[in-house]
């Protein structure tokens, strides 16, 4: 029998401070030493405060660290005082929930008193380990425990990456006689009596079904909770990895909207030399001597080149350009605006004297100093600046020649459906050039040339996977080619309910994915999957994650959650901030219909009124398949649910997806 491994975590204000009033670790220790064949070792013990990151720290260094545990049980907090935060502080943690545990607990509690119904039972995984909260009591923790501890074991092989296919082998005839239990349903037909029971095991429901699960046998609801958009984004950005290689790459060839991974300072002074702001005449002046209108020989001439220029002498002026050094001793530039010719060479072709006409010139005017620009040494460009056009010339002018910048995400798209074909042309016999017609039951593929553009327009590269037919075999094995080779894999189609819709079961059974969300209350994109899987994976060869962005088959749908979801992945893991489009206050320009069950993005056009607001008009009908829906969109207008459409006038939050239009032209 494998022995497993388990960590109890008492959390109390009073035994943290004084751990001999915790009577519950040696009571919960007897319980599993208990167990049938002693399959457990309480390997870790931990009294902590009711405080929530002292609660997640102690929870992460078991799951997330080289020593796992199997399962994790936490006692107290669990109740509805003001500083029981245990179940808040652990549901954060969970990747998966166990519902099924928790109503086992309360089923036990409630049999002995109704009072068991206080308690705020959390039950889920994280990682490779199994997490439940118990009473702070010692006699409710026991109940709780003993009522799901036979259970427990076949859980946490099954978390450990068991296969399921073997664990399963001989029905839950089998599991019961190994976890010794004897089931409702058992002891009816040993009375003689039949009773319904599933064909499939119970925890089965709790993630997907088995990519090659027959249709009639899929699940008819969801088994993912149904999480906010708010709570999605938070953990796609609490995923992204932080940015961590760059590369060396000269200042002329940088890709704009690179993020610099170091930061740039001044090689020399900017200008280096005393430079004339204007064309005009260097002339001395000084606060003790002004000058004095009057003809002037023009001694000299310095024009924006290389060169030397003769110092300039008391009752000269020298002939500057803009950008000219200007000669040694002067101390001003006089426009040539304010000047006269007086005197030619023989020729006509140079200037022998001018007339200054003002005497108001003041010493330093329209003189650009050394280093009035930009001093050597000077902080030009911080760690993690997107370049931008202007900070090319920017650094160049300072004598930058390398830049250091981050490595961007290596990303991919692959579509996925049978339906889908490629937009091909064909010759005929004619010579021109035609379009295969469709046939019943085809759909040409837009999503990935779509969203392929949009990852170029956003400043990133991504490889194209092709069409992927839906076959749960050929899935499973261009996932396991691309993962070492991708940071992030788009996918779109297979992400919803239907009996070809491969993704999750492909991704979470097949490949040991983590799954963090497979439902938003979004619209479109309700669907939409995110999940990652660590580099140390048997199929990988990187040492980061690669992350799985399993966006709908509908065009707006997947755009809608590029845009929204895999945006901000691939600027956070890129060192780009604030991550995603950014967010503004829009007034409408019409009557906008929401919907009455969950918030929608809804396309629209943005514009720049003369009145100084953002007005949102929308694209029209917002059918997730409607492809024109996005045609001109630059903004997503972020609609919470309601009954009676939105009146004209109201201001709304909405993510500028796109450039600006303006009343203004432009």
């Amino acid at each position: 029998m494998q022995t497993l491994k388990a960590a109890i975590l008492i959390v109390s204000d009073t035994a943290s401070q004084d751990a001999s009033t915790d009577k519950t670790t040696s009571i919960l220790e007897d319980v599993f030493r208990s167990a049938p064949e002693c399959q457990w070792t309480i390997t870790d013990r931990a009294i902590v405060p009711d405080n929530v990151p002292a609660i997640r720290a102690s929870i992460e260094r078991w799951t997330d660290g080289e020593d796992i545990v199997n399962l994790i049980v936490t006692s107290g907090g669990t109740g509805f005082g003001t500083k029981d935060v245990t179940p808040e502080a652990v549901a954060y943690l969970l990747h998966k929930q166990a519902p099924g545990l928790i109503h086992a607990m309360f089923t036990a509690g409630l049999a002995v008193t109704p009072f068991a119904a206080m308690a705020r039972l959390v039950a889920g995984v994280r990682r490779k380990s199994i997490l439940m909260t118990l009473p702070g009591s010692p006699k409710g923790a026991v109940e709780n425990l003993q009522a799901v501890l036979k259970l427990l074991p076949h859980a946490c092989q099954q978390v450990a990456g068991a296969n399921s296919r073997e664990l399963h082998a001989g029905g839950v005839e089998r599991l019961e006689q190994e976890a010794g239990i004897t089931s409702h349903a058992t002891a009816c037909e040993e009375a003689g009596h039949h009773a319904n029971r599933p064909h499939t095991h119970s925890n089965d429901h709790s993630t997907a079904a088995h990519p090659e699960e027959q249709p009639a046998r899929r699940h008819r609801k969801s088994p993912y909770p149904m999480i906010s958009f708010d709570d999605a984004l938070k953990l796609v950005i609490e995923q992204a990895p932080p940015p961590t290689g760059y590369a060396r790459v000269p200042v002329t060839d940088v890709p704009l909207g690179s993020v610099l991974a170091k930061d740039v300072r001044a090689r020399e002074d900017v200008p280096a030399f005393r430079a004339s702001i204007v064309d005009g005449y260097a002339i001395r002046v000084s606060d003790q001597r002004p000058f004095a209108t009057g003809v002037y020989p023009v001694a000299s001439v310095s024009n924006a080149e290389p060169g030397s220029v003769p110092p300039l002498k008391e009752g000269e002026v020298a002939r500057v350009t803009t950008g000219a050094p200007l000669p040694e001793g002067a101390t001003a530039v006089v426009m040539v605006e304010d000047t006269m010719l007086r005197e030619t060479s023989p020729d006509g072709l140079e200037e022998l004297k001018v007339e200054i006409l003002t005497d108001r010139v003041k010493p330093g005017e329209n003189v650009r100093e050394i280093a009035s620009d930009t001093r050597k040494g000077e902080l030009v460009l911080a760690r993690e600046a997107r370049i931008t056009a202007a900070d090319v010339g920017l650094l160049t002018s300072v004598g930058a020649k390398w830049v250091d910048i981050y490595h961007q995400p290596t990303a991919a798209v692959l579509s996925t459906g049978n339906e889908l074909v490629e937009d091909e042309v064909l010759r005929g016999a004619s010579g021109y050039d035609y379009y295969r017609e469709l046939q019943l039951g085809e759909v040409r593929d837009c999503n990935r040339p779509g969203l392929l553009a949009a990852l170029k327009s956003f400043g990133f590269e991504a490889d194209d996977l092709g069409i992927l037919k839906d076959s749960s075999r050929d899935l499973k094995k261009m996932l396991q080619d691309s993962i070492p080779e991708y940071d992030v894999i788009i996918t779109t189609g297979g992400a919803s309910m239907g009996e070809l819709d491969l993704m999750k079961p492909t991704l979470e059974r097949e490949l040991g994915a983590t799954l963090h969300f497979g439902r938003i209350a979004m619209a479109p994109g309700k669907p939409t999957t995110f999940a990652t899987m660590e580099g140390t994976s048997k199929y990988s060869r990187k040492t980061g994650k690669t992350a799985f962005f399993c966006l709908p088959g509908n065009p707006a749908s997947a755009m809608v959650g590029l845009h929204t979801l895999v945006l901000p992945y691939l600027h956070q893991a890129s060192g780009m901030t604030p991550p995603g489009h950014p967010r503004v206050l829009v007034t409408l320009h019409e009557n906008v219909k929401a919907l009455q069950d969950r918030p929608q993005f809804h396309r629209a056009v943005v514009t720049a009124g003369r009145d100084g607001l953002l007005h949102a008009k929308s694209t029209g009908g917002q059918r997730s398949s409607r492809v024109a829906s996005l045609r001109g969109a630059n903004a997503l207008l972020w609609l919470q649910p309601s009954p009676k459409p939105y009146p004209k006038g109201t201001q709304v939050e909405a993510l500028l997806i796109g450039p600006l239009e303006s009343e203004l032209g432009g």
